[in-house]
């Protein structure tokens, strides 16, 4: 960060006049008075620092008046040699005043730009958070620098992987919630616990508001939002695709360079992707058109089954209550055993799936999406639930799952009818606790074995060998019974 250099000034007034020249008139300074001091000040000289092609200036060892100690002089320096100056202050912004804004940030383009934006129409400070739940570290590099270069005044980092794993992903693993018949829901999961950890750190820093960079056709916007209502419904929310002029990204760079805003010069991808511990959806380019196969080089979680190994793999998933909590006899956190699926699925080219959805908000939308280790999860899970549970709890806990999984698409997690289907699931699956022993090969997950220690199976009873419990003979009476309003309809339709 460039600095302002201290020399003195003969005077008050000269010396406002003189940084006003030194600056070549490009000058926006607001309360120029608090310059004013009893003594001579130190002339002010401009270091240009080059970062990126962007500097940002900063006064040093300048005697502020009493009433103006508050207000901090910054001089931002472009790469054309324009100099802004301008002093913090209590006005609005554009469109209203914000005291300080949590920012949900990535360290992209569009999130970069939401920063000075925000300043800019709400004059307001922005704290940017960013939550790890898996996506990689290398997403993380180097985001508090982006950050503060983009106008922020810090940066917060929450490591929510075993918090995303063992409180959002297992309920949704224990009640079955596959949203229209494929969708393991991974973006879905990840949003309320990102938003719910921006209301705790607007808490802690005393921010009136969050932001958010979704967009008005998708999902996520409503998913972010609904948390916010839940959990703290005084939070003011800012959604600026919603509000701003912004129409794409030549549009955005535009912003950027306008606001001196370091420009990410990371490779755009052709696809929209979006990546966590549990999936890595993909969106957008070719897949537009349903028509259109996915092309080999887009996965990158998962090897194509054609060239997965010629060996099949076995493992053994043990589970307790619902939940897995081991591999290969290996107790584990949520987090670490769902890593390890991911690797061994991945190798096998396990957990692809092409749709069509239904988004909320009405339209259609054509996705990929990865999830090698939640697919194998979900096998287990749902075949020792063949052991444990009756046809009738199966039935009730099926028909409960699709609206379980319409509700966590749709983001309402803190619904209070979510959270009581949660104590359902959690009570109807207290007696599913043993272990599935899978096989996987080249894209396929096959159940091979599953024991129980309140299996409802007995082999006594199931086995065509003579038992006690079971008479053959009774069958014929149950058959009269259970057929008798299909043998009453028949008798009426031939005047019996």
């Amino acid at each position: 960060m460039a600095e302002i250099s201290a020399t003195s000034f003969p005077s008050s007034s000269s010396a406002a006049l003189a940084l006003r020249s030194s600056l070549n008139g490009n000058i926006r300074c607001q309360n120029v008075a608090c310059l004013r001091t009893t003594s001579l000040f130190q002339e002010l000289s401009v270091k240009r620092s080059q970062l990126s092609g962007n500097a940002v200036a900063t006064t040093t060892h300048v005697p502020l008046t009493r009433g103006c100690k508050s207000q901090a002089i910054r001089a931002v320096l472009s790469g054309d040699g324009q100099t802004v100056v301008s002093a913090d202050s209590k006005e609005a912004g554009l469109r209203g005043k914000l005291k300080k804004v949590v920012l949900a940030y990535s360290g992209g383009l569009d999130t970069s730009v939401i920063v000075p934006w925000l300043k800019e129409n709400y004059g307001c400070e922005v704290v940017c958070f960013t939550a790890d739940v898996g996506q990689g570290i290398k997403e993380l590099d180097g985001l508090e620098q982006k950050a503060k270069a983009s106008g922020a005044s810090q940066l917060v980092v929450r490591d929510l992987t075993e918090e995303f794993v063992k409180d959002y992903i297992f309920p949704c693993l224990r009640a079955g919630a596959i949203y229209e018949r494929k969708y393991l829901l991974g973006t879905s999961m990840a949003r309320p616990v990102i938003a719910k950890a921006m209301v705790d750190v607007a808490a802690e820093v005393g921010a009136d508001a969050v932001a958010h960079g979704c967009t008005g056709k998708g999902n996520d916007q409503v998913r972010f939002e609904l948390t916010f209502f839940s959990l703290n419904p005084e939070l003011k929310v800012v959604a600026p695709w919603r509000e701003w002029e912004i129409q794409g990204r030549e549009d955005a760079i535009e912003y950027a360079k306008k606001h001196n805003v370091p420009v990410p010069v990371t490779k755009k991808s052709i696809y929209s992707r979006d990546r966590n511990l549990w999936h890595l959806s993909h969106e957008g380019d070719i897949l537009e058109d349903p028509a259109n196969e996915p092309k080999k080089d887009m996965y990158m979680m998962s090897v194509d089954p054609e060239d997965a190994p010629d060996q099949p793999e076995y493992i053994e998933i043990g589970i307790e209550s619902g939940l897995p909590v081991a591999l290969n006899g290996k107790a584990l956190s949520p987090a670490t055993l769902l890593s390890e699926l991911n690797t061994i699925g991945g190798k096998h080219g396990i957990g692809r799936i092409d749709m069509v959805e239904n988004r909320l908000v009405g339209m259609k939308s054509r996705g990929v999406y990865e999830t090698p280790g939640g697919t194998i999860l979900f096998a287990a899970v749902q075949e020792l639930e063949s052991l444990t549970l009756d046809r009738e709890s199966i039935q009730v806990k099926d028909s409960l799952a699709l609206k379980y999984a319409e509700m966590v698409y749709a983001g309402r997690w803190f619904d209070p009818l979510k959270e009581s289907m949660d104590a359902f699931m959690e009570k109807l699956t207290e007696k599913t606790t043993g272990s599935v022993t899978l096989k996987l090969y080249k894209g396929s997950v096959s159940v091979t074995g599953r024991k129980s220690p309140n299996s409802l199976y007995r082999q006594d009873i199931s086995s065509f060998e003579g038992s006690e419990i079971y008479n053959q003979a009774d069958a014929a009476g149950f058959i009269r019974l259970y057929g008798l309003p299909m043998r009453v309809r028949a008798m009426l339709e031939k005047g019996i």
